[in-house]
């Protein structure tokens, strides 16, 4: 699957990099999302009151929240 990231993103990508642990978690979660969105584990969780959207933990305080576009084959990050 493609993945696209919003604009958002792009700044939460910019605040992530400061912190290389986190950095390595992310690109991993990343890898894992384009050759499968719905892996487990690492665990995923559906977001209520939104379609096909779902969030991963990063860390206990972060989460990478991603939209699966199944049609188009395109994971969209949104926030993370």
């Amino acid at each position: 699957m493609e993945v696209v990231y919003t604009k958002q993103a792009y700044k939460d990508f910019d605040k992530i990099k400061q912190y290389p642990s986190l950095m390595k978690k992310v690109q991993s979660l990343v890898e894992l999302l384009k050759e499968n969105p719905f892996t487990n584990p690492p665990s995923y969780e559906k977001l209520i009151g939104f379609k096909n959207v779902y969030s991963r933990r990063i860390n206990v305080e972060y989460r990478l929240v991603y939209e699966v576009r199944e049609q188009e084959k395109v994971v969209v990050i949104i926030r993370m």
